[in-house]
């Protein structure tokens, strides 16, 4: 049985910020667990745009609070955000997260993150083996 809670991970690795500071995200599970997915907790700023890609990814992601949009830069569409809301990437659509108040999100990663993938120039994060 695993159990965390997402204080002990603030201030360690596991708490990751890109270099901008538009959001930080909590790994609260890691491909290391060996459980098949990981699990994430991100707090994105009011006010910003984030572009994300996730080519070797397919996330899921619950919005728990605040308000916004979601751009599917793939199909040209915007789909409103809010509390309650769900959208799952499973055709690793390239996408614009609008912050219009902060936001709060449980993502699940499958595979899962190890935990060292930066988001890359196209937001892509690379696609990292988990180590035995």
């Amino acid at each position: 049985m695993i159990v965390r809670t997402t204080a002990e991970i603030s201030g360690t690795d596991r708490e990751v910020r890109p270099e901008n500071d538009n959001w930080v995200s909590k790994r609260i599970i890691l491909g290391g667990d060996k459980v098949g997915f990981s699990f994430h907790e991100t707090t994105i700023k009011a006010g910003t745009e984030n572009f994300f890609h996730y080519a070797n990814h397919v996330e899921a992601v619950w919005l728990v609070e605040g308000e916004g949009e979601l751009v599917d830069l793939d199909n040209d569409k915007t789909y409103p955000l809010a509390d309650g809301t769900m959208y799952l990437l499973n055709g690793h659509e390239r996408h614009k997260v609008i912050a219009k108040t902060q936001l709060r999100m449980l993502c699940v990663f499958n595979p899962p993150v190890v935990g060292t993938e930066v988001h890359d120039e196209n937001g892509v994060y690379p696609l990292v083996e988990v180590e035995d």
